[in-house]
């Protein structure tokens, strides 16, 4: 067994915002059309899912762990990408490289496909691996199907040295 590569699981769900609290709608560290989603941080549930991946297959907790909890954690406020950024350098002061990650976003809105390379290409450049990124929609069904909010998972392969 190469205990060397390990695999994490990651999921973040959040409503999205009342309309009379516009704010903007940032997933995959790219602004979208339409309001934005509940949270301390900018609400990105990719970003959000991707470090709870990364985390747990380097063995490092989750986001809470590292940016804390609440309105005043130190990750609140923070972008996606600052967020996703301050967990690469986390990931390489304990020897972990990312090999791979795989993201699935489950939501109604926004629409994936028109920005899927340019969301693609953005977090491959501050992960230093390739991410893939798919979306489905549940049919109607839950809190994602009636477009209250949106949910992300994510898979992270991470190389450990």
């Amino acid at each position: 067994m190469n205990e060397s590569l390990r695999i994490g699981q990651g999921v973040d769900a959040h409503r999205f915002a009342d309309e009379r609290d516009p704010r903007p709608l940032m997933l995959a560290t790219l602004a979208w059309d339409g309001n934005g989603i509940e949270g301390d941080s900018d609400g990105d549930v990719v970003v959000h899912a991707m470090i709870d991946a990364l985390l747990s297959a380097a063995h490092l907790g989750d986001i809470g762990t590292l940016f804390g909890v609440g309105k005043s954690s130190q990750g609140a406020g923070m972008s996606g990408a600052a967020m996703l950024t301050r967990t690469m350098e986390h990931l390489h002061a304990h020897r972990c490289t990312p090999c791979s990650i795989a993201v699935c976003i489950i939501g109604n809105r926004p629409k994936l496909g028109p920005r899927r390379i340019q969301a693609e290409t953005q977090l491959s450049a501050i992960c230093g691996c390739q991410v893939s990124l798919t979306a489905t929609t549940t049919d109607g069904m839950g809190f994602t199907g009636h477009g209250e909010g949106i949910a992300a998972t994510a898979t992270a392969l991470v190389e450990v040295r």
